[in-house]
Parts: structure tokens; C-alpha cells; sequence
């Protein structure tokens, strides 16, 4: 039997206008016609050019490379994901996104692999090197070109493509070259935390790590002495939070974010967090958060044998997390006090005021971005025993503020 490709514009209208959903039988009836129709899956190149549209749409909804990616990664299998950052790929390469786009967008390329020229046939591409049957990857193609088009509008951080113009990139944020040798340090010793085995080795190299993290932070304050921040200084990030206990682990990030000057806004249905902050305290933040992430990990399993049966439920963990997140703010507050107080008898600088200006500027910010934010507080029932559990465990969790004297 001849096959032909699908029409282009029928297929335009297919993926960008049709609703699929992962459990429906719809994905699979259409997915049988278009393998019967398409068997070398987007010959035409079609679905390509309507699922780059389709990213395009969510780049002025307020979505960045890294959010969409974290989306997909959420609801599909990894092959979804795997074509998603193919075609940002694209869509980088379609927008001169390394000369014209941010640095914070270019960061998140980067970190995706997206900066490197791939086959223009995006999905025709992906479909051969995955290997599955063309009706399993139109499925994909459908489901995912559902997901782009589904996504809701929000806050746009940072421009989208069709704003770069020829001077959208800035540099303003970048880190000097001390901080980024201590960054680079850190990241690498996190890295090494996070994949060892050993729970004693991990515990070492995370430590060290929050070491570096303090030595950084209260350096960066040093440095801000010299001028009064302003509201242009503030920059932005997103911060994304994986399943299980997002809920949980946001409040962490909360707390974290809290305890050093930044602000956070995030949505909850989407495990996407919003920090504002100068540049200096977001990267400490964000390593520190990943740093606890460790750590309760770690604890939870400590503390799950002692707590029976009832420690294996999500009630149990969730509170666990939650009372650990409460009593590492309370820890890392006390600590930014000390060592502020310390710091300035040292130095015989007043830095309350350099903080007072930081902070005014970083809430000015947050305003403007966010002027109809609202704060909620869970009132769900939470395991009494759970919760007492973590706040035991983080008594004792290494918050960067015991080995490190105050230069």
C-alpha cells in the first residue's frame, strides 16, 4: 500500500488546535492514522514547524528553556523530553539565541545541551534515533504538541525572542572571577555529594561546600559596602522543584531564600519557583537549597526506622520535610546575624545599613514584578510526630556556619 506524508496544514491544525491527553483514547486513534499516513514519522518536516510555533506561543506566555524542559520532564517519558530539548535546540539556532538572547536564557542552553547544531528535521530525526514504532512516536508528537499548547500564561521574567533586538544580552550579573572560581569549587563538590554512595562522604563534601558557601556570602556583603545597591543590581531566577512533597521542598527553598534576603514566588501546580535577589545571594540560595536537599534526604532515611511503619506514609515524610524547612530558617537566620554582627566588629564597618538598601532594592523589584501576588498557608492536618522529627534532624543539619571563622 502507498504511504504519503501528512498535509502540512491539516497537520498544523492537528497538533496546535487538538486536546490529548496522556490517559485518553483519542492520542492513540490518531496516532494510527498518522503512522498509516506517515510512517517515516514527519517526512514533510510539519510537525516540526508546528511544534516550534508552538514554542515560540509559550516563549511570550512568560516560559524559558529551562521551565519547559522541567514541564515535559514531569508529565513524559524521558524519549519526550529528549525531543523537547531538540527543538529548543532549534528554536535557539532559528533565533541567533547565542549572540541576541540574555545571559540567563544562553546559562539555561547550556546547561540543557541546546547550543549545539542538530538536524533541522527535528522530529524526523528524533523518531530514527529513538527506534520505536511510528505510531508510538506520533503518540509523543501529539502529546507533547498538547502540553506546549496547554501551558498558561506566566510572569515573564525575562524577554522573549521576539523582543532581543540586537543589545538585549547584559552582563551586569555576571560574577567576578573570584566568585566564579568559588562557584565553580562548590557546584563541584555538590556534584561529588550528590552522586557518592556513601552517606559519610557525602556528609564531608557537603560540608565543605557550605564552607565555601559562607566564605562567599560574607564577602560578597564586604564588597557591597562600597555602593548602595539599586533596583537595576536585582536579578531574577527561576528555581524548579521536583516530585514528590513539592509543596514541602518550596517551603525549604522559602526558608532558605528568607533567611538571606530574597524573595520567592512560586506556582504550585507547577513545581516552578520565582527568586529575586542580587546575583551573589540567588546563586547562594540556590546551592544551599540543593545542598539541604541532600542533607534531608539523608536524614529521612536516619529517621524513618525509629518511626516505625508510619514513617513509610506521605503524611510522615511530608512533615518531616516541612519541620525540617521550618528549623533550618530559624538556623540560618541566626547564623546571618552572627556573622553579620561579627563581620562588623572586625571590620569596624556598620553593614546594617548596606543591608537595609539591598533589601529595600530586592523588594522594590519584587513589587514591580509581582504586583498582585498573594500569600497563602497551608491549613492541611500534618503528622505531629513527622514534623518534631524534622526539626530534630535539622538541629543538627551543617548549615555552613560552624567551621568557618569571619576573615
Amino acid at each position: 500500500m502507498a504511504t504519503t506524508t501528512a498535509d502540512d496544514s491539516w497537520l498544523r491544525e492537528l497538533l496546535l488546535q487538538g486536546e490529548w491527553h496522556p490517559d485518553g483514547d483519542d492520542a492513540d486513534g490518531m496516532a494510527a492514522v498518522l503512522a498509516a499516513r506517515d510512517p517515516t514519522v514527519d517526512g514533510s518536516g510539519g510537525a516540526t514547524r508546528a511544534l516550534l510555533a508552538a514554542l515560540a506561543a509559550a516563549w511570550e506566555r512568560g516560559w524559558q528553556p529551562a521551565d519547559i524542559v522541567h514541564s515535559v520532564r514531569r508529565r513524559f517519558p524521558a524519549r519526550s523530553a529528549r525531543l523537547v530539548v531538540a527543538l529548543v535546540a532549534e528554536d535557539a539556532m532559528a533565533t541567533d539565541a547565542v549572540s541576541r538572547a540574555p545571559d540567563g536564557w544562553v546559562d539555561q542552553l547550556r546547561e540543557l545541551g541546546a547550543l549545539t547544531p542538530g538536524d533541522p528535521a527535528v522530529v524526523a530525526a528524533w523518531h530514527r534515533a529513538e527506534r520505536r514504532p511510528a505510531e508510538e512516536s506520533w503518540r509523543t508528537v501529539l502529546l507533547l504538541a498538547g502540553a506546549l499548547t496547554c501551558l498558561t500564561r506566566i510572569d515573564q521574567l525575562v524577554p522573549p525572542p521576539s523582543r532581543w533586538g540586537a543589545g538585549a544580552r547584559r552582563g551586569g550579573t555576571a560574577a567576578a572571577p573570584d566568585d566564579a572560581r568559588a562557584l565553580r569549587r562548590i557546584r563541584a563538590l555538590l556534584a561529588k555529594a550528590e552522586s557518592t554512595e556513601y552517606p559519610e562522604e557525602a556528609e564531608a563534601l557537603t560540608a565543605k561546600a557550605q564552607e565555601l558557601m559562607t566564605r562567599h556570602a560574607v564577602d560578597t556583603v564586604f564588597l557591597a559596602t562600597e555602593g548602595t545597591p539599586h533596583r537595576t543590581d536585582v536579578a531574577t531566577r527561576r528555581v524548579h522543584v521536583d516530585d514528590p512533597y513539592v509543596r514541602a521542598k518550596t517551603q525549604l527553598l522559602g526558608a532558605v531564600a528568607d533567611a538571606n534576603g530574597v524573595r520567592l514566588v512560586w506556582y504550585p501546580e507547577l513545581g516552578i519557583a520565582n527568586l529575586v535577589g542580587l546575583a551573589a545571594d540567588l546563586d547562594a540560595v540556590e546551592l544551599l537549597f540543593t545542598s539541604l536537599l541532600l542533607q534531608v534526604r539523608q536524614a529521612l532515611g536516619a529517621a524513618e526506622p525509629a518511626a516505625g511503619r508510619r514513617s513509610a506514609s506521605r503524611s510522615f515524610r511530608r512533615a518531616f520535610l516541612l519541620g525540617y524547612a521550618g528549623r533550618i530558617g530559624e538556623r540560618l537566620t541566626s547564623a546571618r546575624e552572627r556573622a553579620t554582627r561579627a563581620a562588623a566588629a572586625e571590620r569596624g564597618v556598620d553593614l546594617l545599613p548596606v543591608l537595609r538598601s539591598r533589601q529595600e532594592a530586592v523588594d522594590d523589584a519584587f513589587t514591580e514584578l509581582f504586583p498582585r501576588v498573594r500569600t497563602t498557608r497551608s491549613r492541611s492536618a500534618m503528622d505531629a510526630g513527622g514534623y518534631l522529627a524534622g526539626r530534630a534532624a535539622a538541629d543538627s543539619a551543617d548549615v555552613g556556619s560552624r567551621r568557618v571563622p569571619v576573615r
